[in-house]
């Protein structure tokens, strides 16, 4: 099945949310700073943090991740990939002679990493149908399972969500279906995480 239209769909959707808002948390649709650093001390449990590595941020937006490891004195080798170019071009400005670090639209061109993260690249379904989104989903996540060699993270919104809060544009399975399916498909070593506080899940998927 091609999924071509719904990247096409997805690409245009945060490219809008970036030039509307900028390169910050609004402009990659998440509420605030701080709940996208939140789910990055999730996601980034499923690496180590005393040696080097190798890490993909698979849907980088404009490069807030690579801004977190910095931060937090965190080496290793960082490849941002985004399906937007525009996404691409502002994480290409917004970091001009960045340490060892690459960011880039060619998804074929992708290399393994030690290590690969996806924060939020599978919460905005729009107007495609539950049925074909987690179609996309499952192909998503056998991509990042291809582009890692110890491991990959993700996150997802909750069907645990209030029901007032939750968005029809929005997709919100079932924490325990997708823990379920990662632990048949990829390993034996999968963690659920689901006790941060924000109506999402984070899964390790250790290789």
């Amino acid at each position: 099945m091609s999924f071509t239209h719904i990247r096409d769909s997805v690409s245009a959707y945060y490219t809008q949310k970036l030039r509307a808002n900028g390169p910050n948390a609004r402009g990659v649709d998440w509420n605030s700073t701080e709940s996208q650093v939140l789910r990055f001390d999730q996601l980034l449990k499923v690496c180590p943090s005393a040696r080097d590595f190798s890490l993909l941020d698979y849907g980088c937006g404009y490069g807030a991740l690579y801004d977190y490891l910095c931060s937090r004195g965190l080496s290793c080798d960082y490849c941002g990939f985004d399906i937007s170019a525009a996404m691409i071009a502002t994480a290409r400005a917004q970091h001009p002679g960045a340490s060892r670090c690459l960011f880039t639209d060619a998804d074929a061109a992708l290399a393994a990493a030690d290590y690969a993260v996806a924060s939020g690249i599978f919460n905005v379904r729009q107007n495609v149908p539950d049925a074909v989104w987690w179609e996309y989903t499952r192909t998503t996540l056998g991509r990042l399972a291809e582009l890692s060699r110890h491991g990959f993270a993700f996150n997802m919104l909750t069907s645990y969500s209030d029901p007032e809060r939750m968005r029809p544009d929005l997709y919100y399975p079932d924490p325990c279906k997708i823990f379920d399916y990662c632990k048949r498909t990829f390993s034996r070593q999968v963690a659920l995480l689901h006790d941060y506080g924000l109506y999402e899940f984070t899964i390790h998927v250790r290789l």
